[in-house]
């Protein structure tokens, strides 16, 4: 380049000089463009940089319609500060802790236009007196909610991932009616990837297995209503010929010789104790519960329900088999004007908001039992022992929802004949589909994050 520009400068050829002015002029051009080029790349780099925390004004008019709704929606999101995941002490750490600290057990009841994954026609686990849709009940606005935590997301129960978790493994539900009730809606789910065969019953068809072949996996509801030892004299319509005899000291062998078998168990009790039962340590009256006229003492049914999940939780926590166990708390009724055998009802229509309902007394105390019983075991040997338990806390939820139960609906077209016919109605259980169906969500929640 200097040696051209110092032979430019030579005045004894014109031809030589007039060669080297358009090479020279060429040289300055091209130079020019290049600095054009770089500062054009600056401006361009910068205005990229400032687009992204503060976009020009009026930029979405000269996009297609398709374009101005993800920006708008872009708009509504808060923003997104990019962080790093390696290193300690950075921004992520705060949002796992964040998202640790939700309590999906607390939040509203939200309107869902989807609806339910499954229909009563879809599914076909559905007991007669859960079919609500099929025995006549005229409305449907209940099947259109979805429980929403106030502070975290609750994804949808992914029946595919779970029967894929579930490859080779057992699940037991372990309780009374409405532990069934839950089974059956957890069945209908994951009808919609895998129709279970039905491999047991009992004499009652109270206790049943199922299996799903494609994934090997198992799924059983064992009926025992106080999970410890117990004599009933009652029929299947509740009626009594004797006082129930409860041994306080003594679990359910029904499920205590098969919980060896069981990878994951969810264990509920509650209602049952509240029915008038005289209670036995060692063989050996030491009270009762609402027995009036005999030379007993009251016990009360707290005590009773104390002490039986004591020794629910020990077995569990001191078994050798380390089983992932799901404790289900106290599920409320909704009987108004009434109890169940005096002519309760249940006919509200959509969900109560929190503040409108208060939890009545003894729902109220068997769940403290529970919370009280669960927080000292897992306090003192939970971790020690290795045991994997959770509190799957479903009262406060379920108190929320006096529209999802069958109501005079538990039975085939109850008012087919006479439209002001007196019918006992089930202010207890759940219709399926229905609200029960959200436990599952939480269960799933629970067993894929913790």
């Amino acid at each position: 380049m200097v040696q051209e520009m110092r032979f430019e400068m030579n005045p004894f050829s014109l031809q030589k000089h007039n060669h080297t002015f358009v090479k020279c002029a060429l040289c300055f051009v091209l130079m020019g463009l290049a600095v054009r080029l770089w500062f054009y790349d600056s401006i361009r780099f910068s205005s990229a940089v400032d687009s992204v925390e503060t976009p020009p004004e009026g930029k979405t008019e000269s996009l297609a319609p398709e374009e101005q709704k993800a920006e708008s929606l872009e708009d509504s999101l808060p923003i997104q500060t990019p962080v790093s995941v390696d290193f300690p002490g950075n921004d992520n750490q705060t949002s796992q802790k964040d998202s640790a600290k939700c309590d999906i057990f607390t939040g509203d009841w939200i309107p869902d236009p989807s609806g339910p994954v499954y229909t009563n026609e879809s599914c076909h686990a559905i007991e007669n007196h859960q079919n609500c849709m099929r025995n006549g009940r005229p409305d449907s606005e209940y099947l259109y909610w979805r429980w929403n935590p106030r502070d975290c997301q609750l994804p949808r129960f992914n029946p595919e991932r779970f029967l894929d978790l579930m490859r080779n493994k057992s699940w037991a539900f372990i309780g009374d009616s409405i532990s069934r009730n839950h089974v059956q809606s957890l069945l209908c789910i994951l009808s919609q990837v895998e129709e279970a065969v039905e491999v047991y019953h009992d004499e009652e068809y109270r206790s049943k297995r199922w299996h799903f072949p494609s994934h090997n996996f198992t799924l059983s509801v064992i009926w025992t209503p106080f999970l410890i030892e117990a004599d009933v004299f009652e029929d299947i319509n509740g009626v009594s010929s004797s006082d129930i005899m409860l041994h306080l000291d003594k679990l359910d062998k029904n499920w205590t010789e098969q919980y060896k078998s069981f990878d994951y168990v969810v264990i509920a009790g509650g209602k049952w104790f509240l029915k008038t039962a005289i209670y036995y340590v060692n063989d050996t009256v030491m009270g009762c519960h609402y027995c009036p006229g005999r030379n007993l003492t009251e016990l009360g049914f707290e005590f009773a329900y104390r002490k039986a999940l004591q020794l629910i939780l020990n077995f569990v926590t001191g078994s050798d088999h380390k089983a992932f166990v799901f404790l289900r708390t106290t599920t409320p009724d909704h009987f108004e004007n009434g109890e169940w055998f005096s002519g309760g009802t249940c006919k509200r229509m959509v969900p109560f908001k929190e503040g409108e309902i208060d939890m009545r007394d003894i729902d109220r105390i068997m769940r403290d039992i529970e919370l009280e019983e669960f927080e000292k075991v897992v306090a003192d040997a939970g971790t020690e022992r290795g045991v994997i338990l959770k509190l799957l806390d479903t009262t406060h939820l379920s108190l929320l929802r006096p529209d999802g139960h069958p109501g005079p609906y538990r039975q085939f077209q109850p008012f087919a004949e006479d439209k002001n016919a007196t019918v006992q109605n089930d202010c207890l259980h759940w219709c399926l589909p229905g609200p029960i169906d959200s436990w599952n969500d939480l269960v799933m929640e629970m067993l894929v994050n913790g």
